[in-house]
């Protein structure tokens, strides 16, 4: 019942938003009673950390994994990244879109646990990118903290746009960013 709750919820903060969203209309959705929401969440907002942490913690050890893989070199793990993301638009893009929309609603009690996740991508990435410029993979003359914002704002952004079952599947999307990412769009 919890994963229920977890997934009508996620369905109904992207819809109507987290505070428009009562819990009266998640258990009217789901025909059960409010004690059986409070029997798993002592509040919403306990709920909405809930949908905060499985999805960070989630895209936190696939990113990890990815760059950890030494058989790769950095331009396959910038791809693997950006693929990984796009492709989970189809499974999470709903938790994504309540992730980077929603955690304005969260209190700072809560906020100290998702933060230091995002910060962990965000500095994963930013290894990642570092790791490029010292083999040569990627420019030098560009500041990798920039190059990070970059390829995350772009990343990010496709949970509102993408959608998995339009003219372009994923993977070919990924290459776009990467070749956007790698060569510019400059025709010189």
């Amino acid at each position: 019942m919890k994963e229920k709750i977890l997934e009508k919820s996620i369905v109904l903060f992207e819809k109507k938003g987290f505070s428009e969203t009562s819990i009266q209309d998640v258990v009217d959705a789901l025909g059960v009673t409010k004690g059986t929401f409070y029997y798993y969440f002592k509040s919403k907002e306990e709920l909405l950390m809930e949908i905060h942490l499985r999805y960070i913690t989630a895209v936190v050890e696939k990113q990890k994994a990815i760059i950890e893989d030494d058989s790769k070199d950095s331009k396959t793990k910038l791809f693997d990244v950006v693929y990984m993301l796009l492709n989970s638009i189809e499974k999470q893009g709903t938790s994504a879109r309540v992730f980077f929309r929603e955690m304005r609603n969260l209190s700072d009690d809560h906020l100290s646990e998702i933060i230091p996740q995002r910060d962990q991508f965000f500095n994963q990435l930013l290894s990642l990118i570092c790791e490029g410029i010292e083999k040569g993979e990627f420019r030098s003359d560009l500041p990798p903290e920039i190059i990070t914002f970059a390829v995350l704002g772009a990343c990010n952004w496709s949970y509102q746009w993408f959608n998995p079952n339009g003219p372009l599947p994923d993977v070919k999307v990924a290459e776009i960013y990467l070749d956007i990412f790698l060569n510019g769009i400059s025709d010189n």
